[in-house]
């Protein structure tokens, strides 16, 4: 599957299609960089999704404080239930480093279309107000 057919699948799920950066994950992004993004979001992967049980799975995941924890509930990668259920990455196996190569591919895929999303309306709004 496509990461194009993966966002096409998880804008049919109410529950992951109502997740959006705000002003802070913004604001975040902004002072880290895209680059500092991805090296958090690898981290997270290698760390706890990675192993074959990772400890508290499905509970590992907080819901707002950084971007990719936003990104990973919006793609399904927030634990290995969801990544079972959503991308067939069976339960009970460590990821290989393609898997996980992949997962943080979708995660920052996510965000730099939220980014777009967020500069496209930016841009609109201030095209609205010079006229």
């Amino acid at each position: 599957m496509t990461i194009e057919e993966g966002f096409e699948r998880l804008s049919r799920s109410k529950f992951r299609s109502r997740f959006r950066l705000d002003e802070s994950d913004l604001a975040c992004i902004e002072r880290s960089g895209l680059e500092k993004i991805r090296a958090f979001a690898e981290k997270i992967v290698s760390e706890r999704l990675a192993m074959a049980n990772p400890p508290k799975d499905g509970k590992q995941t907080p819901y707002r404080g950084h971007p990719v924890f936003k990104a990973q509930h919006a793609t399904a990668t927030c634990c290995r239930g969801c990544l079972n259920k959503w991308w067939k990455v069976q339960k009970g196996i460590v990821l290989s480093n393609l898997q996980r190569e992949k997962i943080v591919n979708l995660i920052m895929a996510w965000i730099e279309r939220q980014l777009a999303k967020h500069l496209a309306e930016r841009l609109k709004t201030t095209k609205q107000t010079k006229t």
